[in-house]
């Protein structure tokens, strides 16, 4: 993706999120030269990868298969090693029309996800089988408290209010109805590194072409931070 596509990407979805009337931290707003002024104090952001997350799955057709996030808070491994800390996370997500999260699942985590607001939020459900694969036997899951079962591949459509907890071996895909929606997450842990598994293998995060300097750096780009020689601004401090 083209560093001024996501750069325009992220002014829209500000705006989308102030017309919702959700309000983003401080720190989503962080340029290059503020990151330029931040010492350990700031490690959190970086080392749980909060903030803003665009991703078009390396497939180059974001408006086709893509979603553009923004973690705002979560927790560690360590953390659940642990079993005290910050044992959770929370994501809020703009699922466009026509545009697909593909088909996966996470191999420990279990997330709610909300319709906030928008359009309706369509997931498609299958079980995974042994083998990882798409199994034909029916999926269980739960809408707001309520215990569901249906046939694989079954579409569930939330409205905005409604809710779906999606347990780990879960497949799901989603998309948006109509319009854009405003999707929020909330989770155990999340680590999109290592606990997504993908049905087609594809990437998690993009390619990026850097045609203009970033307005906000994507967690993508945190690696650089914290490393002086990068021509990214390193995080001061100590």
């Amino acid at each position: 993706m083209k560093r001024s596509r996501i750069n325009a990407l992220i002014r829209d979805a500000i705006a989308f999120f102030e017309e919702h009337q959700f309000w983003l931290p401080p720190f989503a707003f962080w340029t290059a030269e503020d990151w330029a002024t931040k010492g350990h104090e700031a490690r959190e952001i970086i080392d749980r990868k909060l903030g803003w997350d665009v991703t078009d799955y390396g497939q180059g057709r974001f408006e086709e298969v893509g979603l553009l996030l923004f973690t705002l808070r979560n927790g560690s491994a360590a953390d659940l090693k642990l079993r005290k800390g910050k044992l959770y996370a929370e994501k809020v997500m703009i699922v466009r029309p026509d545009q697909v999260s593909p088909m996966h699942f996470h191999w420990a985590k279990t997330e709610d996800i909300i319709n906030r607001g928008g359009s309706r939020l369509a997931l498609e459900l299958y079980e995974a089988d042994e083998q990882g694969n798409l199994s034909k036997e029916d999926v269980f899951f739960s809408t707001d408290g309520v215990s569901r079962r249906a046939p694989a591949g079954h579409i569930v459509s939330l409205t905005p209010g409604e809710s779906i907890t999606l347990t780990p071996g879960l497949y799901h895909a989603f998309w948006s109805e109509g319009g854009a929606a405003l999707v929020g997450e909330v989770s155990t842990v999340n680590d999109d590194e290592r606990d997504n598994r993908f049905h087609d293998p594809i990437g998690r995060f993009p390619a990026i072409e850097e045609d203009e300097s970033p307005l906000h750096f994507l967690v993508s780009d945190y690696p650089s931070l914290a490393h002086p020689r990068s021509k990214t601004p390193a995080l001061g401090g100590t």
